[in-house]
């Protein structure tokens, strides 16, 4: 039997019920949002918890039934006959409450920042991360998610050399977040007459977004610099002085950006900046975290190389857990759920071995 924090299954239901009253009184509107938001979080969780208890009264009754020598064969027998059932229905609860009671990323309901770079691999590179994006794209539309497009650089012969975008919606960086890291994609490229299969990457980088309350950033510590865009980037690049360039002096991180008004690219800027500030600061605090566990949550180092999508047969493999499925069409298409539900579950049970050395 899996040994569950009771007194906090305690709270979480006591806290729901007391929200249930406070919402059927007539708040006011701001403060029933606010409530309604909460109780919809908590939802999930006290009806797991409602179910293990009725689920443990239910065995307690057939374990009375057992012990009770007066009971007669036929009931005994169909108390013998449940009590499997109840057990294996009592673990999986259980199992699902320990998920639910996890503790919570900050940044998971959050918006994301995805940074696709071309890597090794030229022409073919920034034709994959063009392909990259492009399935993140639909990956995002099947979630009703909303993608915009902050910055681009576009490759020689299509793709891109950077491409910059904001994902919008609830849950998004929760989904996004072990994207990070460097895609390998072997294929035959189109301008290889011989055939031959090449190999080459790009790097995704995912970014919670910040807000302003998370990251202060102080007018002496910024450099910006306006300038003519210029480069590839076709009738995404304006071709006035609208370009900002934005350095933040502590840390040398540099953004660029060129695709609107100037003061909308000085925006833009600041808001990716931040997040990268604060993905700084969320890796930091992570590594101290994770020093004496080696667990490095969120598998964020990007020069880790991540998954391999083969075309000449027809596969995506993800190193980190070992997944290999035979239907890269389809992931193409954006069709991630499978892979991102498997290394949310792997990232869950390795909090749940963390916990258990710790206790």
């Amino acid at each position: 039997m899996i040994s569950l924090p009771r007194d906090r299954m305690d709270q979480v239901v006591k806290r729901f019920e007391m929200l249930e009253a406070q919402m059927s009184a007539g708040p006011e509107p701001d403060a029933y949002v606010k409530m309604a938001s909460e109780y919809s979080d908590l939802q999930e969780i006290v009806g797991k918890v409602r179910a293990l208890r009725a689920a443990e009264a239910e065995e307690a009754d057939l374990q009375t039934l057992l012990a009770d020598r007066t009971t007669d064969a036929e009931m005994r027998e169909l108390a013998e006959a449940d009590l499997p059932d109840v057990e294996e229905r009592i673990e999986a609860l259980q199992h699902d409450i320990q998920i639910l009671l996890l503790p919570k990323d900050a940044a998971d309901e959050r918006n994301a920042i995805l940074e696709i770079r071309a890597g090794t691999g030229g022409d073919e590179a920034a034709l994959f991360a063009g392909d990259l994006f492009r399935m993140y794209e639909r990956y995002a539309a099947s979630k009703g998610w909303k993608v915009e497009v902050d910055s681009i650089s576009e490759g020689e012969v299509g793709g891109f050399k950077e491409i910059i975008a904001t994902v919008s919606g609830r849950g998004v960086f929760a989904h996004f977040k072990f994207e990070s890291g460097v895609h390998r994609v072997q294929r035959v490229p189109e301008t290889e007459g011989s055939g031959r299969i090449h190999t080459s990457a790009a790097t995704v980088a995912v970014l919670p977004e910040a807000e302003e309350v998370d990251i202060e950033i102080r007018p002496e510590d910024v450099r910006i610099d306006t300038m003519r865009a210029s480069g590839a980037g076709g009738q995404h690049v304006n071709t006035t002085d609208s370009a900002v360039r934005i350095t933040h002096l502590p840390t040398g991180i540099m953004v660029v950006q060129a695709e609107k008004s100037q003061h909308q690219n000085r925006a833009k800027a600041m808001q990716i900046l931040r997040a990268r500030l604060y993905d700084m600061e969320r890796t930091r605090a992570a590594e101290e975290r994770s020093e004496s566990r080696k667990l490095q949550v969120g598998s964020g180092d990007r020069s880790e190389r991540i998954r391999t999508y083969n075309f000449p047969q027809g596969r995506v493999t993800d190193h980190r857990i070992n997944l290999t499925l035979y239907k890269l069409d389809r992931v193409m298409m954006g069709e991630l759920d499978e892979i991102v539900s498997a290394l949310i579950s792997d990232h869950q049970s390795k909090l749940l071995a963390e916990i258990g050395t710790d206790a």
